[in-house]
């Protein structure tokens, strides 16, 4: 488990930045999220949790663009700035970008607390044409402990698999923050809510977490995002948004941590984690990481 700043996780101020990145403008883009930060303070968030390559925009056209615009973590620009408004504030930032690792360019989102670079996740399940420009993630299912509390992180097509939300629930985590480029689902009735919630409110209800998702807005080279930013809490229930589908705006909700511990059993036989038949299927089915506390 990643350590940053230690403390008792409970009353948080949550934000989940919906924003419409342009495609290749990185110093636009990223002080564009910076106005949405210092928006977020404003209304009194702790925790801002920004969109999916928000440094850069999501539709790339070629491997080389997508390595030109990539940045080295925690050395680059997207996440000195950002690492500068997390220490202005004493806040906690969870950002979406273009991460270049060597030779490899990956899909991630970085954590950021008030004293610096806390971790980097690494989109594990690469969504259509992502990989044709990325490699998939290496560093399995982190969780970060932070001043805001004990989070992971997910993004966009990874809370499409439930081992995602379970193997951050095994370790830990009471938070799982999600960063995404939501498109539209084929054959997806238009009055009927977004699939991308229906699964962040499963994800919440199936592991008695809470699930924060920053999802963008816009239309890029073709590609339509659909908004929906959503805050769930630990029974599975939306506390803010869903969002729009297609205006920028912040979305915020007060979260008490410790329900996701507290809150557990459904009944007065029933508690998600509890209940697992580990006798059945592998106590971390989807990982060979041993299991941590909770």
């Amino acid at each position: 488990m990643h350590t940053d700043v230690p403390g008792a996780e409970s009353s948080l101020r949550v934000a989940c930045v919906q924003m419409a990145p342009r495609i290749g403008d990185v110093e636009s883009n990223v002080a564009r999220s910076i106005e949405f930060v210092e928006q977020a303070v404003c209304d009194g968030a702790e925790l801002v949790v920004l969109p999916e390559l928000c440094n850069t925009g999501y539709a790339f056209e070629t491997r080389e663009e997508a390595s030109n615009l990539a940045e080295e973590v925690p050395g680059g620009p997207a996440t000195r700035a950002w690492t500068a408004a997390a220490a202005k504030h004493a806040i906690t930032i969870v950002a979406g970008i273009t991460e270049r690792s060597g030779d490899a360019i990956h899909n991630s989102a970085v954590v950021i607390g008030p004293t610096g670079h806390v971790g980097t996740y690494r989109k594990n399940h690469l969504w259509n044409r992502e990989t044709l420009f990325f490699e998939r993630g290496d560093l399995g299912v982190p969780v970060f402990r932070t001043g805001a509390g004990r989070i992971a992180v997910a993004i966009s097509y990874d809370i499409w698999f439930p081992e995602t939300f379970r193997l951050a629930a095994l370790q830990g985590a009471d938070l799982v923050c999600v960063p995404a480029n939501w498109v539209p689902m084929p054959s997806q009735p238009e009055e009927a809510m977004a699939m991308a919630n229906v699964l962040a409110m499963s994800g919440a209800h199936c592991n008695a977490m809470f699930v924060a998702c920053a999802d963008r807005v816009g239309r890029e080279r073709g590609e339509t995002f659909i908004g929906r930013s959503v805050i769930v809490n630990q029974a599975g229930w939306p506390v803010a948004g869903p969002a729009s589908p297609d205006r920028e705006e912040v979305v915020l909700a007060d979260l008490n941590l410790s329900d996701a511990r507290r809150k557990r059993a459904l009944n007065e036989f029933n508690q998600l984690l509890r209940d697992r038949r580990t006798d059945v299927y592998g106590e971390m089915l989807g990982s060979d990481t041993r299991p941590g506390w909770y």
